[in-house]
Parts: C-alpha cells; sequence; structure tokens
C-alpha cells in the first residue's frame, strides 16, 4: 500500500537551502511552480520538501532523515569534492548493525544521514 515518502524539513531561508541542497549535494528543484514558503527538491529516487520556519534557533532543530544509497563511498568522495563538511561524529564508518553510513548537517542544522547495507 504505501509506496514513497517525502520528509518535511524546516529552513529558514530559502535561498540558502536550495543553493546548499542544489550546489552542494546535487539536488535539482521539483516541479514548475515557486512557492514561497515552501521547497521541494529531488535527487535520483528520493524527494525531500522544505517549509519556511524563519524563527527556528537550528541549535535546538532536531530534524533528521535517514536517506539509504546504493553508491555510498562515491557518493561521500563527491560530497568532500564539493567540500561539504562531514559531521564530525558522522565519518564514514561500517556500524555493527550491518550499514556503512555518514551523516552531515544542511544550513538550518537538519541530519542528513546517509546509509548502505553492508
Amino acid at each position: 500500500m504505501l509506496v514513497d515518502i517525502n520528509p518535511k524539513l524546516p529552513m529558514r531561508n530559502k535561498g540558502i537551502t536550495k543553493e546548499f541542497y542544489i550546489r552542494k549535494l546535487g539536488f535539482r528543484e521539483y516541479g514548475d511552480t515557486d512557492y514561497t514558503e515552501y521547497l521541494m527538491l529531488e535527487k535520483d529516487q528520493i524527494q525531500i520538501h522544505f517549509f519556511e520556519f524563519k524563527k527556528l534557533k537550528p541549535k535546538k532543530n532536531y530534524g533528521q532523515v535517514y536517506i539509504r544509497t546504493n553508491e555510498i563511498e562515491l557518493f561521500y568522495q563527491k560530497l568532500l569534492d564539493n567540500n561539504v563538511s562531514i559531521h564530525p561524529n558522522g565519518k564514514l564508518e561500517s556500524k555493527h548493525w550491518g550499514q556503512k553510513e555518514f551523516s552531515i548537517l544542511d544550513p538550518d542544522n537538519n541530519l542528513l544521514t546517509f546509509g548502505q547495507s553492508i
């Protein structure tokens, strides 16, 4: 029955969020309507949506998404090549639960963890 999921994360500034995800992570805009306070982005088979929350305090933001990939080392290297900061506690490593993972923070402190089954 369930076929897809599109997480919605908070953003303070649409332009900054859009630039980070498109230029640094390789996403592109989804759809042909530009909503003032809403942003839809996609990469490969996933979409992430963002809603404006101007009063968001990034250090108090607990937004998180776990994204599965099938080429984690290649994607990790692309992010490093684009000067994306890897979370200090989220470097690429194999976990005892059978996943290889790494994490980054976006401009609003949303945690993006990328994982691949080992």
